[in-house]
C-alpha cells in the first residue's frame, strides 16, 4: 500500500514537472492520472490496490462520527431526563478478529463511543468484557458491534 501511495505521489510531481505546472490543479490531475494508471496496473501489485483500503478507512471513520453523533444523543436524553431509566450492565462480547491490532481499534472505538466502556480483553483477544450504561438486549447489542464496527474493521484490515 505505500509502495502504490508513493509511486502515485512520484507520478504526480513528474506530470507536474513536466507540465511546467506547479499549482494544486497540477498536482490534483497528476494524482489523478496516477491513481488510475496504479489502478489499471494493479493485478500486477501483490498487494490490494491502496484507493480501496483508504475507501475502507473513510468509511471507517464516518461510521465512527455517526454512531459517535447517536450514542450523544441517547445519554443526553438519558441525562436531561427527571427519572434516570437506565438498565447498566456488562456483557462479554465475542469477536472474530484475530490480531491484537484489530482487537485494540475495536476496544477503542467501543471506548470513545458514549455509553459504552471496553472494561477487559481475554487473554486471547477473543472476547471483551463491554460495561454499557443502558442495555435492553444483550444479543441485539453484540449484533450491532458485530454488525457496524467489526465489520468495518475487518474491511481495512483485510480488503482484497
Amino acid at each position: 500500500m505505500a509502495v502504490q501511495l508513493l509511486l502515485n505521489l512520484v507520478i504526480s510531481v513528474v506530470w507536474m514537472f513536466l507540465n511546467d505546472n506547479w499549482t494544486a490543479s497540477g498536482f490534483i490531475v497528476g494524482f489523478l492520472i496516477g491513481a488510475i494508471t496504479i489502478g489499471l496496473m494493479r493485478r500486477f501489485w501483490p498487494q490490494p490496490y491502496y484507493l480501496i483500503r483508504l475507501w475502507a478507512v473513510v468509511k471507517l471513520l464516518a461510521l465512527f462520527m455517526k454512531e459517535l453523533i447517536v450514542s450523544s444523543y441517547a445519554v443526553l436524553v438519558h441525562i436531561v431526563r427527571p427519572k434516570l431509566t437506565i438498565r447498566p450492565g456488562i456483557f462479554a462480547y465475542k469477536t472474530e478478529l484475530k490480531s491484537d491490532w484489530e482487537v485494540t481499534v475495536l476496544s477503542c472505538l467501543i471506548c470513545l463511543t458514549p455509553g459504552t466502556l471496553t472494561m477487559d480483553v481475554s487473554r486471547d483477544g477473543g472476547t471483551l468484557y463491554v460495561h454499557a450504561m443502558d442495555i435492553d438486549d444483550v444479543e441485539e447489542l453484540s449484533r450491532q458491534i458485530k454488525g457496524s464496527f467489526e465489520k468495518a474493521i475487518m474491511e481495512v484490515t483485510r480488503s482484497c
